[in-house]
Order: structure tokens, then sequence, then C-alpha cells
């Protein structure tokens, strides 16, 4: 995710600010900064929205800004947040949640029910037009009459008063609690905002949040400021500053020179800095519950519709080689974990002897022979499409086609695509052959296996469909109060789409950050920072 009454200053107040710079940070680190945090975007800021932002940068600069009813803590448990507490009905479908008294947006207006029924009503909207409202919302009852239009309201949300909201499901859902952390969920100021459109500009960014939106100039650096009224108390520092910068050394040069208290690092980059003496100290390591790995589209590409042409590509790809030649490190803590399930660890339902196909090249080429084509002979020539501003994610792009080259005669190639781009394309289900990552929006098997993988899944982005899978899977997500039957299926669901292979795992992400020694008061959860309200700086 992965998770401001944005008051502009006075010269800027009537628009946001547009630059075409390509991420260069400008002002001296020494003038003014030493309260300010300052950690980069390694890529474009994909939307101003909660209701569109689908990538983990981005999500990790709103969450400062907006909230939602519950949130992930530091146990990696979903807690009261705007929300006070909450009730669940006897049949496991409604969910009553009580909201604090006093929450207010940046405006200085209380947040009421109505205000979290307004968020939901205007996701639903079709004209509204959210990529993610079906991945988190279709399960709430009537979300689908509206958003096919043929319901003017959700009749599954209801503001019962001004402090007590109910949602509906429209079945038991064991995991419901999870996906009202994502920012779908997270409510919107509707006073600032023009009826239907997207949030794109920081005068609409009116949420509760720690802080408020300052300035974005696009392309280059969103700016936060403390919100010195948050209700659990003011931020310790003053400001956010997020520039982005899309080329890895330059941020590492930026962190180097002290322009930066943070920053993420590629592969590449650990050893040197493990034998600095300067910066050794201040290489930390997260394992996140994050999935990289590579999707076959099962209908834009003909040879992939042939489940032993899959197989081939899966079992002539050495992910152990992977990893140890380009995602290793210097220790062991350093290093990435080879991927042998879809499921990482820490999410529910994890199993180390999940049914992955093994490195196997004879296997391999056998299966391309069966399939017809010998040695490669007769495959169209294939492109494996990455996102820009991450050199791991490249390198290990560029060593997937070389192993097919090498392995079974495959001409394939790369093609890096900036990462605004790569999403849309995504989105339309156009890219034959891509190298991704999925990361845990909620620590359940239902948001890896049936989001991802069912035929009506809404994130099935490679059109793969076996209703066997998909009868698995539809009965774990609504099993409730039989924990064991239900991992139970989806391990069955598992090893089916391992074995079939229109999805490749390749390696768990681990994280390797640099972070300032003048940072304090940082909190993790497993899918990230947490917001920043708790932060300090020397």
């Amino acid at each position: 995710m992965r998770r401001a009454s944005l008051i502009l200053l006075p010269a800027l107040a009537a628009t946001v600010l547009v630059g075409c710079g390509k991420g260069n940070f400008s002002e001296k680190a020494s003038e003014g900064k030493s309260n300010t945090f300052r950690y980069p975007i390694s890529s474009e800021i994909t939307s101003l929205d909660p209701s569109k932002v689908q990538d983990g940068d981005t999500i990790d600069a709103l969450q400062q800004v907006f909230e939602g009813l519950v949130k992930w803590d530091e146990k990696n448990q979903v807690v009261p947040n705007i929300a006070e507490k909450w009730e669940i009905s006897p049949d496991g479908k409604t969910y009553t949640f009580t909201l604090k008294a006093g929450v207010k947006f940046h405006n200085g207006r209380v947040v009421t029910a109505d205000d979290f029924k307004y968020t939901l009503e205007r996701e639903s909207d079709p004209l509204f037009g959210s990529e993610t409202a079906s991945s988190y919302m279709s399960v709430i009852d009537g979300f689908d009459e509206k958003f096919t239009k043929k319901a003017k309201e959700i009749r599954g949300v209801k503001a019962i008063d001004a402090t007590h909201l109910a949602i509906t499901t429209v079945k038991p859902c064991p995991y419901f609690l999870g996906l009202v952390t994502y920012p779908n969920y997270w409510v919107v100021c509707k006073e600032a905002l023009d009826p239907g459109k997207e949030i794109t500009n920081v005068k609409q960014m009116i949420g509760t949040g720690p802080y408020k939106a300052e300035t974005y100039r696009e392309r280059q650096q969103l700016n936060l400021i403390s919100n010195k009224d948050y209700r659990d108390g003011g931020p310790k520092i003053d400001r956010i500053e997020r520039p982005i910068v899309k080329d890895p050394p330059t941020r590492l040069n930026m962190f180097k020179s002290g322009q930066l208290d943070l920053t993420r690092i590629e592969r590449q980059d650990i050893a040197g800095l493990a034998s600095d003496p300067k910066f050794k100290d201040q290489v930390k390591y997260f394992e996140r519950p994050a999935l990289y790995y590579v999707g076959l589209n099962c209908t834009t590409y003909a040879p992939f519709k042939n489940r032993d042409v899959r197989r081939a590509f899966a079992m002539a790809i050495d992910s152990q080689k992977i990893v140890d030649d380009i995602l290793g490190g210097t220790t062991a803590d350093a290093k990435c974990p080879v991927a042998k399930s879809i499921l990482p660890p820490s999410v529910l339902g994890f199993r180390t002897n999940a049914a992955a196909l093994p490195f196997n090249v004879a296997e391999a080429k056998k299966l391309l022979a069966v399939a017809g084509y010998p040695d490669g002979k007769g495959l169209p020539t294939l492109t494996l499409y990455h996102r820009d501003g991450q050199t791991d994610v490249e390198r290990v792009a560029v060593a997937i086609v070389t192993q097919l080259r090498q392995n079974l005669g495959i001409d394939c190639n790369t093609k890096m695509v900036p990462w605004g781009q790569y999403l849309d394309k995504h989105n339309k289900h156009d890219l034959e052959f891509f190298h991704m990552r999925w990361s845990a929006d909620y620590l359940d098997p239902q948001n890896f296996l049936s989001l991802l993988l069912s035929t009506t899944g809404a994130e099935n982005k490679i059109n793969y469909s076996n209703p066997a899978y998909d009868a698995l899977c539809a009965k774990a997500d609504m099993m409730v109060g039989n924990d064991a039957e239900r991992l139970k299926l989806y391990a069955q669901a598992e090893d089916m789409v391992l074995q079939d292979a229109p999805f490749i795992p390749i390696y768990i992400e681990k994280d390797a950050e640099l972070i300032s020694p003048r940072v304090h008061g940082l909190r993790e959860s497993v899918f990230g920072h947490l917001p920043h309200n708790t932060v300090s700086l020397e």
C-alpha cells in the first residue's frame, strides 16, 4: 500500500505550483531545515486523492494527511482511529462504528458519520472513475448496483446519526476491517471538493491527519506542514518535504550530502555502504509482506493460453540465482528471501511447503516442445515490461529475460515504462508480460489469492481463469469461525495456481533504507513507516 486544511501559503492559494524539473532539490540543506523531515518519492505522485491512489510511495505521503475509521498499529493489528470502537452483528455482516467525539478536519469542521457516507458514495460513482473502489468496496451491500448505475446510493452504508456509521456487507467477510484501513475509506471533506471530480491540488486535500498539505510542485516536490491542533497532540516536527527523485544515485548522493534524512537504497549500493564507517550503521532493513513476481497475460499473448508454455517459463527462471546475484547483501539480514509461494511471510496462511514449480531447464524445454515451440521456435517476440525509478527492478527484469533466452531460446526483451504510464497500461490489462510488485493491503490470503487471481478478482490483470480455483477462493472468502478449514481451502487454491503458472513468484521484498541518526521516533508496521506524528529530529 499499501497507507490538511490543505491551506496554501497566501501567494499560492489560487493554484498548485507546476514545474518541469526532474526531481531537483534546489533548496540548501542548511537553510531552515533543522526541524524538517526530508525523504524522497522515487516516482511521480500518482494522485493527490486517496480514492484514486494505487502505489505505496503515494500512499505513504497521503497517510500523513488523510485518515480513516481504523488503522494499523505497530503490532500489525487493526485498531481504532477516527472510530473509537465498533460492533459486529451476530450474522457477521453489519459493522457499526462509533466515531470519536470532536475529530476535526483541517478546516476546523467536526467530522460526522455523514462525511464517511459521502466519501464512500463519491467513490462508488462510476462517473468518478476510481480504479480501486471495486477492489476494496465491492463487498459492501449495494456497491455493485451503485457502481453499475442501477442505484443512486449504496444501501449498505448508513449514517445512523452524527457519530454512528453502519456498513453492511453482502456476506460474512472475515477480512473486512483490513479493507477499511485502505485509502478508499479515508474521509474527505466535501465542501473542499468539486462534485464528482478528483482532488488535484492542495486546497482540496483537507483531511484529519497530523499534517496538512502546503504546496505541491508537480514532478518536483510535495511539502507538508504539521497540524498543531491534531487530536493526539501536534507533531514534534514542523514540516515534511518529499522531493520527487527518480534517479537512485541522485537519492543516495543527496542523503550523503545531508539533503535527505531517509532514503531507500538499491541492492547494488549495500556492499559499499556496509563497508563505509560513516554510513554502515545507518543502513536498516525491513521485510515487507510484498511479492515481486512475473505476470503472464493469458489472453493478450496467445502462447500463454497454453498451460505448458506458462509452466516452461516458470521452470526456466532461477529465482535463487537472481536473489544471490542481484538482491543479496553482505549479511543474511540484508538478503531478500526467494519467493516459493504467492503468500509472503506475515500474511495469514503463509506456508514454506507451497507447490511452487522448481527450476528445471530440462523439464522446461520438454514442456515448451510439447506445446509446439521447440527451443523457442515459433514463439512471437516477447517484451517484459517493468516500471522506472528502481534499479533493482530493472536489473531483475534483465536477468529474467537473459535466463529465458539462454535456457529456452526465447526472443525476449525488456522495456522500462514511466510509473504512471505503466499503471495505466496495467489497469487496462494491456501488459502481456511484466515484472511487478504486489504488497499486502491487509494480512489475509484473500488480498492475494482472490483479489489478484480469481476470475472476478478486481486486480486480476493477467486474465487468468480457473473455475475450480474460483470455487475454492469463494468458499474461503466468506468462511467465518473456522480458520483451519479456511486456510486449508486457500492452500489448495494457492497450490493450484502455482502449478498453472500464470503468476511466477520471484522474491519477497526486503527494503533497505538509509536513516539519519538525527531521526527519532519512527514507528513501523510490516506495511511500512506509520504516520510521522511521533518523529523528532536532532
